[in-house]
């Protein structure tokens, strides 16, 4: 069989015996979701159990160790980011749960070690001299040398963030994600890039299109800040390590959509007390506006596949 078919489907195998396995350990453990109060929408999701993140992320790594894609140092690498990422939003919600309440850590514990992480990424791009960027529609290669370290440090905290705040409805950054995952891959293979790279990208959607069944409307677990801190991590690293780290923003157009709703409703609110939004991100908006988590995630994802397609078409 094909590797370019065999890997996604182990590994999205693995991620399904692992959720069916670790769903009733969270119930037995008592580890559901609190929900903020003010998102009326979700009261009837309180104690769904939470760190689903858990079971797609182990997939994927076991998955890359068994077909040995740790040989490549890159893939390695980036693993072990999406991982150290993936370790704060595990204590995020382990605190969580101990509180008993949606508070973890506090903001600027998770910035500090967010930014930690992302300053090694950008010394790591520049040591491992990966500094050319493809530009999107542009078909061209830029060269920006020791740029990369301030570059690729912004686009790791950046791309955590905003996936994080894209996890907000069922199946919605599992979705986008796994779109986004699909248009890396196939980006990469067109550039010529790591295969290794290319084929932990088809390792991830694998892993996400096993978690899904379990998280889509009405989700049986959700990945938490494990989950999506931890793929916030991935998006960041294998962008970063191929080269690719303009497309973050180009392909992942949704995740910057959230980000920037919840900027603009901050600062709108703080310069005239009004809300710009019914609600931020701008999915908890769009469900205030009657529609449905579903809708929202196809809808999502339906955009996040037309700009990868777009970005594909010129390269």
């Amino acid at each position: 069989m094909n590797i370019a078919f065999l890997l996604p489907a182990v590994s999205c195998g693995a991620s399904l015996l692992l959720c069916a396995a670790l769903i009733p350990l969270l119930k037995k453990l008592r580890a559901g979701q609190y929900i903020l109060g003010y998102v009326e929408e979700h009261k009837e999701k309180t104690g769904t159990p939470t760190m689903g993140g858990l079971a797609f992320i182990a997939a994927a790594a076991l998955t890359a160790l068994v077909f040995g894609l740790y040989a490549d140092r890159h893939t390695a690498v980036a693993v072990t980011f999406g991982a150290a990422y993936a370790a704060v939003g595990f204590l995020d919600d382990l605190l969580k749960l101990r509180r008993r309440r949606n508070l973890g850590l506090k903001a600027y514990q998770k910035i500090v070690f967010q930014a930690a992480v992302a300053l090694l990424a950008g010394v790591y791009c520049y040591r491992a001299r990966l500094t050319v960027l493809y530009i999107p529609f542009a078909g061209t290669e830029w060269d920006i040398g020791g740029w990369i370290v301030p570059l690729a440090a912004f686009a790791f905290v950046a791309a955590t963030n905003c996936v994080n705040l894209t996890d907000g409805l069922d199946g919605l950054a599992a979705s986008v994600c796994f779109c986004y995952f699909a248009v890396l891959a196939a980006l990469i293979r067109k550039e010529g890039e790591s295969a290794s790279l290319f084929q932990m990208a088809l390792v991830l959607c694998g892993a996400l299109a096993g978690y899904l069944p379990y998280n889509t409307s009405r989700a049986s677990v959700f990945m938490g800040d494990t989950g999506s801190l931890g793929l916030g991590g991935f998006v960041a690293a294998l962008s970063a390590f191929s080269g690719n780290l303009l497309y973050i923003a180009a392909v992942g157009v949704m995740f910057v959509c959230s980000g920037i709703s919840v900027l603009c409703q901050v600062i709108y609110y703080k310069k005239t007390k009004k809300r710009l939004f019914r609600m931020a991100p701008l999915h908890h908006h769009l469900q205030k506006l009657g529609y449905s988590e579903s809708k929202i995630a196809c809808a999502y994802s339906l955009v996040t596949a037309l700009a990868g397609l777009l970005c594909l078409a010129f390269v």
